[in-house]
């Protein structure tokens, strides 16, 4: 499977208009057997209550069982099995969705077969859950571009109950625009609805792609690439005369403007572009900040006092300045106190012009958790 994906990566590279018809076979009994051996033995279990020690016990027949039903479309994935986990800094819990073992499987062939096509795809202001790419890279960027762009104002936007809120007729849409093969795109769908049981109740998934799903990630990337990523890189950079830039980490996304008007109005675009896709901005988390190399003196000469923080990935930005225009390094809660630099690395760049600095300051542990492609015509409502 993995000399497939390859060559199937490469074509998608090569041709960022190519629709692929042919792609389900993929999951052959080989695949299914390389996409087991990858699962770990010691995560939660689903509605089916199977372990992957419990499905060794006759794999060979459990295998081939599993790819004949899907050759055959008979196959039906299980409602996931809705668990809560306390949410990090806060006291609100975080639902979760886990799948039955062998749409365990089936979730990460598929997945394989997705970011094979859309790792070429995707933008490079994305980060999340992207192979070789994580929250590190990520703030980096962000610490870049506040750094050495031009960047006065920060719009720290959330979007409130991502997971949850991914409408499954758009989320079809966007798939269909590289994916033709009828019969995958079928299966998606099937997952997408296979509902979920909480409580002893058994509650249809008219909408969203639960967390917890090996393959909602991917999913939920595919998403806000056609819905945000695009949208703002192919329209709103065009509309606007000043500088604009986005660092986006899976649904959390700062984006950063040289003007205030533009910020402004982005802002206001945003609410639009998101309603079109049964999203919404959570007001309570979001805001509009000045923020960058001059936004302290500019607030001084005001009398205004500090700049506002904004938090992206578990960093709270602070706005200052240093004698020599180096920044400090982040440091975690426990760190700070024992005056110790945080293993995380070291984000550092010299401002000989402005000598202002971010100080990234941990307020708790970060979450574990390019080609730009034009949409097709039938499809140009997605994104631009």
């Amino acid at each position: 499977m993995e000399t497939k994906l390859v060559k199937i990566a490469q074509l998608a590279k090569d041709r960022p208009k190519e629709q692929f018809t042919s792609l389900i076979h993929l999951l052959d009994e080989e695949a299914l057997y390389m996409c087991h051996q990858e699962l770990k033995g010691n995560k939660a279990v689903g509605m089916d209550e199977v372990t992957k020690a419990r499905y060794e016990e006759n794999l060979c027949m459990n295998l081939k069982n599993l790819h004949h039903s899907l050759r055959q479309m008979a196959y039906k994935p299980q409602p996931v099995r809705r668990v809560y986990i306390p949410k990090p800094g806060s006291k609100k819990m975080r639902p979760l969705g886990i799948p039955a073992y062998e749409d365990k499987i089936v979730q990460l062939g598929v997945s394989k077969i997705l970011s094979a096509i859309y790792e070429q795809d995707f933008l490079n202001s994305s980060f999340g859950f992207r192979p070789g790419l994580g929250c590190h890279d990520a703030l980096r960027m962000l610490n870049t571009t506040i750094m050495t762009k031009k960047t006065n104002w920060v719009v720290d936007a959330d979007i409130s109950g991502f997971f949850d809120h991914v409408d499954h007729s758009w989320m079809m849409k966007c798939l269909e625009v590289r994916i033709k093969d009828c019969k995958l795109l079928q299966l998606i769908q099937r997952m997408l609805k296979a509902g979920m049981m909480e409580e002893g109740v058994l509650r249809q998934t008219e909408q969203g792609t639960p967390q917890g799903g090996i393959i909602s990630p991917v999913l939920a990337n595919v998403y806000l690439h056609y819905v945000l990523d695009l949208w703002f890189e192919k329209r709103m950079k065009k509309q606007y005369r000043g500088q604009t830039h986005m660092v986006r980490y899976a649904d959390d996304f700062v984006c950063c403007f040289q003007s205030e008007g533009e910020a402004q109005n982005f802002y206001l675009q945003l609410k639009d572009r998101l309603k079109k896709f049964n999203l919404e901005i959570a007001p309570e988390k979001s805001k509009i900040i000045e923020f960058g190399q001059f936004a302290a003196q500019n607030k001084g000469n005001r009398g205004e006092g500090k700049p506002e923080t904004f938090d992206f990935l578990g960093f709270t930005h602070y706005c200052g300045k240093s004698r020599n225009g180096i920044s400090s390094r982040p440091q975690s809660n426990e760190s700070m106190d024992k005056g110790q630099s945080n293993p995380a690395g070291q984000i550092t760049h010299r401002s000989a012009q402005s000598k202002t600095h971010w100080t990234l300051q941990v307020l708790r542990h970060h979450r574990q958790w390019s080609n730009a492609v034009e949409i097709l015509v039938r499809y140009n409502e997605i994104a631009i």
